[in-house]
């Protein structure tokens, strides 16, 4: 499957959005997608972050030397310096040879319009990553990574239902060191403190937090991470190298191992919160753009981390003493934080794009331990028949029996080799079968359902498939009615593949 990927970075951006992008991406690549990206040329070497990391690139001309006039219905729209309309002709133009499946857009610049130029120009499907709501949107998939009490309510007013929606930091698209990353390690005194304000910092903040830290007379050891896209690095060096025990990191390639270092964080609210969360640090939040807004007060509220509103000095001054000074509250922020994020957000997200790429195999002994865990999930015995826990030499015996058996079918389904679930096709004559299926418990809401099912299907081959969903199973009814089932009787549900027509996902 072929995925390009339209991202910025600029001074007015920052780098977040690549950032994000190219853990989307390694998570794509990793599960056999072919990825592209297209970006713009907007002062910040956004192609050198691509092409770093080992990815195919096209990079559109920078603006024009006339103004463009902003669309007063996308309030971002500044941020791209071109117009919409220009945007996707470039970007049609510059895709139309890869021909890609889907198309997924990082900005805040473009609405509806865009979405359903490209999808018109290519033929594709779009995804979108967003966290703002604040424009029309006309994608198939919508990403957004951030705390909020109910996604699907925040984008009511401006999202289709007919699109998918992941939701919530379990997709933080995070790059794949943080999956396994060692994780902070409590300790009652703040020994060090680790700043990172954001890949551009444009407003200056590291240097205000550093005169935070001067205010209290903190004597521990400061870390510093920037990037050289900073407008204040020569500035921030000079205030560095006359500062004891300070160092100061530039372009990390990830940030896990800096972030696990330090008893405390101090950053901006975007992007790098999930990345504090998923090693379960200490953090107080400083919002440094006005989108930030939405999330750092919510964090705040949930006890996930402390958030100061002001970024004055002297308001942080008095943040970063109440923390140092409460070893209680920062183990507790640290606890709450890495139970949020879990480090396998962009693998989700890159099996949510991916999901119509899902095949079958058939299983064997080898994914005996794989298919204990899953079957043996409180998740998925809470809505399986047989709900009594698992015993693992029972588990074995019934697997050979299930394998020895030529009525019985079990298949893994994967996408890129990665296995997602089990299904199974239990014939009670040549033509008629019963259908069981479960996922990996940590891939629940993603869509995979239904391409299990039918792929399942076609791999067994049955012409009538019988299901049984337990009456309080909601999704597990949708799923089977979706892919052409006909509901029987209470708990029981029929399909009859020829000679009627397959369903359509």
């Amino acid at each position: 499957m072929r995925i390009a990927i339209r991202v910025d970075a600029s001074a007015q951006i920052g780098t977040g959005h690549v950032r994000r992008s190219l853990a989307l991406a390694e998570a794509l690549r990793s599960l056999g997608g072919d990825v592209r990206f297209v970006t713009r040329s907007l002062g910040v070497d956004s192609v050198g972050m691509m092409a770093g990391a080992g990815f195919d690139h096209t990079s559109l001309l920078g603006p024009p030397g006339n103004v463009f006039t902003p669309d007063r219905d996308v309030p971002h729209s500044d941020w791209a310096q071109v117009d919409c309309t220009r945007d996707v002709g470039e970007t049609v133009e510059a895709l139309r040879a890869f021909a890609p499946d889907w198309v997924v857009l990082d900005s805040y610049a473009f609405d509806a319009k865009w979405h359903e130029g490209v999808r018109a120009g290519l033929g594709c499907q779009i995804a979108q990553i967003d966290d703002l709501a604040d424009r029309t949107l006309a994608c198939d998939l919508l990403i957004d990574h951030t705390y909020a009490p109910d996604h699907r309510a925040r984008y009511a007013a401006v999202l289709p239902r007919s699109a998918r929606l992941l939701g919530g930091p379990r997709y933080a698209l995070l790059g794949p060191a943080y999956a396994d990353a060692p994780r902070y390690e409590f300790h009652d005194d703040v020994r060090s403190i680790g700043m990172f304000l954001g890949g551009v910092d444009a407003g200056g903040h590291s240097l205000g937090v550093l005169d935070a830290l001067d205010a209290i007379g903190f004597e521990g050891a400061v870390e510093v991470v920037a990037t050289t896209a900073n407008p204040h690095l020569g500035d921030l060096r000079e205030r560095i190298a006359g500062r004891a025990d300070t160092k100061l990191s530039l372009d990390l390639p990830n940030l896990a191992a800096f972030f696990a270092r330090h008893d405390l964080q101090v950053g901006a609210g975007g992007g790098a919160s999930w990345e504090r969360c998923c090693i379960g640090v200490p953090t107080l939040l400083v919002v440094v753009a006005p989108n930030q807004l939405s999330v750092a007060p919510l964090l705040a509220e949930a006890g996930i981390a402390a958030f100061a509103p002001d970024p004055a000095p002297e308001a942080l001054a008095g943040h970063i003493v109440t923390l140092i000074d409460d070893a209680a509250r920062r183990r507790a922020l640290a606890e709450k934080s890495r139970e949020l994020v879990d480090g396998l957000g962009a693998t989700r997200a890159a099996l949510g794009i991916l999901a119509s790429s899902l095949t079958v195999r058939p299983a064997t002994q080898a994914d005996a331990r794989m298919m204990f865990d899953w079957r043996g999930d409180p998740a998925t015995r809470a809505v399986s028949l047989d709900s009594d826990e698992l015993v693992w030499d029972d588990h074995v015996a019934w697997l050979s029996r299930v394998l020895d058996d030529p009525s019985r079918n079990l298949f893994v389904g994967a996408i890129g080799g990665r296995p997602v679930g089990v299904i199974r096709f239990d014939f009670s004559t040549d033509a008629r079968a019963e259908v069981s299926l479960y996922l990996d418990p940590a891939l629940h809401g993603l869509g995979l359902g239904p391409h299990l099912l039918l792929a399942g299907e076609a791999a067994a081959n049955p012409a009538i498939v019988d299901a049984t969903v337990l009456e309080g199973n909601r999704a597990s009814q949708r799923l089977f009615e979706r892919c052409g089932y006909t509901r029987t009787g209470p708990t029981a549900y029929e399909k009859h593949r020829l000679p009627s027509p397959e369903a359509t996902l």
